[in-house]
C-alpha cells in the first residue's frame, strides 16, 4: 500500500506513521515528490496493516492499496511525472530528458577495434559507450570477452572521448572490477532473474541496465527490478530487447507493445535493444525508428569497424560509417514523436 501525506505534513508526523508501519515488521520507503511525501509499504501483512487505519492519523491524506507484486518500481508510488536515472550526467526518462543513444561494439576484441569504435560513436553524437568485457554465450567455444583487460580498454575510451561506459556484469566474482571502472551495470537477458546478482547491484553505487529476459512477461521484468530497488539503489534503466516468437523472421520478437505498457505502471526509464531482436543489420533500423516513435527513452545499439570479421555478433552491428545518418533519423523520429 501506498501512504500519502498532506503537502503541510509535519516531519514527526511522518516519522509517526513510518514507525507504526515498521513496528508490524514492514518495511517502508519513504519517497519526497514535489507538493507531497509518499511512504510505500513493503513486505507486510495486508489485514494488520489495513487494521493500523492509518488514514485516520494526522498528516495523512489518504492510503492506496497496490495490488501489483512490485511496490517501489509502481508508478504509484512516484506521482505520474516519470524519473530520471542520470549515468555520469546522462540523464534517462524524466519530463525533460533527452532520446539517448548508448552506441558501440558487442565485444571489447582490442583495443584498436574499441577505441576506432568510440570514437565513431562520439563523432555521431552518442551518449554513451557500450561495450561487453565479459560475454555470456550460449556455446562454451564461443569468445567470452577479455575480461579485466576488456574493463581497462573501455576505460581508455572513456578517457579520450568522454562518453560513459555501460557493460555487462554476469558473474558475482566481478562486481568489484566492473563498479570501479563502469559508469553503469548491464544486466543481460540470461541473468534478469539472477537473483543474488540483482541483490548486490542493489547494494552498489552504480547506476543498472537492466534487459528483459526472452521469455519474461512485464511483471517478471518489473519483480527484477524490485530486487535492486529494494536494497536501496533508485538507478534502474529498463530495456526491451525481444521474446521469443515462432513466427518472427527475426531473431527475437521486439515487443514494442511493452514500452507502452511499462510506461503505464512504472516510472522507472525504458529503453530498447533493436540489435538483439533483429539479428541482422538491415532490420536494426526500421526497429530503432519504431522503437523511436512508440516512446522509448532510448536505444542502445552495435556497431563495429568490421563487422565481417567481428568476434561476436558482426551480423546484427551497423557500421561505424554509417552511424551519423542512422543517429540523425533516429533521433528525428523520437523528436516528432514528443512535439506530436
Amino acid at each position: 500500500m501506498l501512504v500519502i501525506f498532506h503537502p503541510d505534513a509535519t516531519e514527526a508526523q511522518i516519522e509517526a506513521v513510518t514507525l507504526r508501519i515498521t513496528a508490524t515488521g514492514a518495511g517502508a520507503q519513504r519517497v519526497i515528490g514535489a507538493e507531497q511525501n509518499v511512504i510505500g509499504v513493503i513486505d507486510g501483512d495486508r489485514d494488520h496493516l489495513t487494521s493500523l487505519e492509518l488514514d485516520a492519523d494526522p498528516g495523512v491524506d489518504r492510503v492506496v492499496p497496490v495490488s501489483a507484486p512490485y511496490k517501489l518500481a509502481h508508478k504509484h508510488l512516484h506521482g505520474e511525472r516519470p524519473n530520471a536515472v542520470t549515468v555520469s550526467g546522462v540523464a534517462f526518462g524524466g519530463p525533460d530528458a533527452a532520446f539517448r543513444l548508448i552506441l558501440g561494439p558487442c565485444a571489447v576484441e582490442s583495443s584498436e577495434q574499441t577505441l576506432t569504435a568510440a570514437r565513431a560513436c562520439a563523432a555521431a553524437g552518442a551518449d554513451m559507450l557500450r561495450g561487453g568485457a565479459f560475454k555470456p554465450r550460449t556455446s562454451p567455444y564461443a569468445f567470452q570477452g577479455l575480461g579485466l583487460e576488456g574493463l581497462k580498454i573501455l576505460a581508455q575510451a572513456r578517457a579520450e572521448t568522454g562518453l560513459p561506459v555501460v557493460t555487462e556484469l554476469t558473474d558475482l566474482r566481478d562486481i568489484d572490477a566492473v563498479v570501479e571502472y563502469a559508469d553503469c551495470v548491464q544486466v543481460g537477458a540470461r541473468n534478469m532473474q539472477h537473483f543474488p546478482l540483482l541483490t548486490e547491484l542493489g547494494r552498489s553505487p552504480l547506476p543498472v541496465l537492466l534487459k528483459r529476459a526472452m521469455g519474461a512477461s512485464i511483471d517478471d521484468l518489473l519483480l527484477a527490478a524490485e530486487y535492486i530497488l529494494t536494497e536501496g539503489n533508485s538507478q534502474v534503466i529498463l530495456c526491451e530487447r525481444g521474446i521469443h516468437a515462432a513466427a518472427t523472421p527475426a531473431r527475437s520478437c521486439l515487443d514494442l507493445a511493452a514500452v507502452t505498457v511499462l510506461k503505464e505502471h512504472t516510472h522507472l526509464p525504458v529503453i530498447v535493444d533493436p540489435s538483439h531482436a533483429a539479428g541482422r543489420r538491415a532490420l536494426v533500423e526500421p526497429l530503432a525508428l519504431a522503437a523511436a516513435a512508440c516512446g522509448s527513452d532510448g536505444l542502445i545499439v552495435e556497431c563495429h569497424p568490421d563487422p565481417a570479421h567481428a568476434r561476436c555478433d558482426g551480423p546484427q552491428a551497423i557500421t561505424v560509417d554509417s552511424l551519423e545518418g542512422f543517429c540523425r533519423r533516429v533521433r528525428g523520429v523520437a523528436h516528432a514523436a514528443t512535439a506530436a
